[in-house]
């Protein structure tokens, strides 16, 4: 926020002084009462929501209610977008991750797929192992024209990828499998034999898209 180019913009029902950025066209306090409403409290939890601290953590560290952080998760993942990838001709892994959601610890899969040189995701999606859930996945990959997609040996796969470019040799999912892993340690919610669970997909779904492409968000 550039206060340099910041004016006077009338006050709060508490008498409060409020400015207004002419240059970033934000209208801000000098100084606020409460914690959630500085300015880098988003973040603050983007930045702890990728080091696996749960919600009630963040809101005992940043002093602040575990409703307005998972509030700000939402948000915060509703600006996110999935990137267009002009790439073609490239080489993606395909896997499933088990997870659980609700209290009654129901079981969900994050279906995604993996670029194999640059280690980006190109989708994914949260829900059941279904045809249908898998197949959205596999037609944003087909879409980019790759030269080998690698995958477990799930008969949907086989369904829905043409077998000139289908492999379902195990070693070839090595990155994935890494990647698997990478998640369950960085996001609270997706490590196994601990009380952190999901509530609902909407935000698993949007704990992924801050951690997968939170980099659009400008802080």
């Amino acid at each position: 926020m550039c206060k340099v180019l910041a004016v006077k913009n009338g006050k709060q029902s508490n008498g409060r002084q409020r400015y207004y950025c002419k240059s970033c066209k934000i209208s801000f306090q000098h100084k606020y009462h409460y914690n959630a409403y500085k300015i880098d409290t988003n973040k603050n939890i983007y930045h702890l929501l990728k080091e696996s601290v749960g919600i009630r953590s963040t809101s005992r560290l940043l002093s602040i209610s575990k409703t307005t952080v998972m509030k700000r998760i939402k948000y915060m993942g509703s600006l996110i977008s999935k990137p267009i990838y002009n790439e073609k001709f490239q080489y993606y892994e395909i896997d499933e991750m088990r997870v659980v959601v609700g209290y009654k610890l129901k079981e969900a899969w994050i279906t995604y797929a993996i670029n194999r040189h640059t280690k980006k995701v190109v989708n994914f999606i949260v829900g059941r192992r279904t045809k249908r859930n898998i197949s959205v996945i596999t037609k944003s990959v087909l879409q980019l024209y790759p030269k080998m997609i690698f995958t477990d040996g799930l008969r949907t796969y086989r369904r829905l990828i043409p077998k000139k470019q289908h492999n379902t040799r195990k070693k070839n999912t090595t990155v994935i499998e890494r990647n698997n892993l990478t998640l369950r340690i960085h996001l609270k919610r997706l490590s196994r034999k601990t009380i952190c669970f999901s509530k609902n997909f909407g935000m698993l779904n949007a704990t992924l898209k801050l951690y997968l492409w939170g980099d659009q968000l400008q802080f």
